[in-house]
């Protein structure tokens, strides 16, 4: 049972769909340093379930009136993509810290909107790349930062199962839908390229960056074939580094995750899990000096109700925030731009030059 602090962040959740279901709304309740003060959604019948469910102090149907609320201090936006930067944006400018779901926006112009609206109001927005509060990730980061000294190489993997949602609807509550429920115009996944950059590439280039720092030039190739999707993307990272990022969805065999890092006084391999079994990643550190090998045990793989504390921590105490800031998310957004652009052109392309869309 996790002891709870004296003071606590209140906290809104906007939209009660799966994503706060499976993963935001339970990390409210169960967080040390948070309270789920309030949720938000314009369908009355879902509305009314998850209040029924987990008991918020208030429950709004208009965001307005949520953001209103002089008691509220953060925001959850757990909406659709296509409503993330209006909805941050709108929080931010009622005097709310945000934690924003991955990713902030679909193009390099939308990021840059939210990024200019974080240094206007004098608030925390995170990103909710919750792989970095992976308790057995956060220590291989740790040793590339302190001990592993130059950077050699990264070779990372995302690859999607066919079997996900078989494993994953064994493990998750049956989500609570509407007919009710605020959509977006148009079909979010009629262009697979851009829905599984934005949702699982996302994750992939968080992670690079993470552990290894700025990208600032990709070359990538794609291939569709048999119903799936693969990217191989040669990274070039700020330190000179060399990466290879591979983002398949999906591959025929179960969940595939993880990477292999070299550096100049050892190296670390992972392998990550789907994050709905909330098991923290396997990862081994290699140290040169003594030939010994660490595994930490990262017992607390619960990295939504992680990044929620960490939020806290950091707009309560003033503690340094551990998570994706939005830079990280538009450095997030622009690379994957430069990616779709090298698919499109063959060539190598820049990070810093690239505008438009995914």
């Amino acid at each position: 049972m996790i002891e709870k602090e004296n003071r606590r962040l209140r906290v809104g959740v906007l939209g009660c769909g799966p994503i706060a279901q499976f993963a935001h709304l339970e990390s409210c309740v169960k967080a040390r340093n948070a309270d789920l003060y309030a949720i938000c959604d314009a369908a009355p019948d879902l509305l009314a379930r998850m209040g029924a469910t987990y008991e918020p102090q208030k429950m709004f149907g208009d965001y307005d009136a949520m953001l209103a609320d002089p008691e509220l201090e953060a925001v959850i936006v757990a909406t659709s993509d296509a409503f993330h930067v209006q909805m941050s944006v709108k929080a931010l400018e009622a005097g709310k810290h945000v934690l924003c779901e991955k990713p902030i926006g679909v193009s390099v112009e939308e990021g840059q909107q939210l990024a200019d609206a974080v240094k206007g109001s004098g608030k925390i927005l995170q990103v909710g790349h919750m792989k970095r509060f992976d308790p057995a990730l956060q220590a291989a980061r740790d040793f590339v930062r302190d001990d592993i000294g130059h950077i050699l190489a990264l070779k990372a993997w995302y690859c999607d199962s066919t079997h996900r949602y078989t494993n994953t609807d064994a493990v998750q509550p049956l989500p609570i839908t509407s007919k009710l429920a605020r959509k977006p115009g148009g079909n979010p996944k009629a262009d697979l390229r851009q829905y599984f950059m934005l949702a699982h590439g996302s994750h992939l280039v968080d992670t690079a960056r993470f552990l290894c720092g700025d990208i600032v030039a990709v070359r990538a190739r794609l291939l569709e074939r048999a119903g799936a999707y693969c990217w191989f993307v040669e990274t070039e990272f700020a330190n000179g580094a060399l990466g290879h990022l591979d983002l398949t969805v999906a591959v025929r065999m179960d969940w595939h995750e993880g990477f292999q890092l070299y550096g100049e006084y050892g190296s670390v391999l992972a392998k990550t899990f789907n994050p709905w079994y909330f098991r923290s990643s396997e990862v081994e550190i290699f140290h040169e000096k003594d030939a010994t090998t660490r595994k930490p045990l990262g017992a607390d793989g619960h990295f939504f109700r992680r990044q929620l504390e960490g939020l806290a921590d950091t707009a309560l105490k003033g503690a340094p925030m551990r998570g994706a800031n939005v830079e990280d998310g538009v450095a997030s957004i622009r690379a994957m731009v430069a990616i779709a652009r090298s698919v499109e052109t063959g060539e190598r392309v820049e990070l810093a030059t690239v505008t438009g869309a995914v």
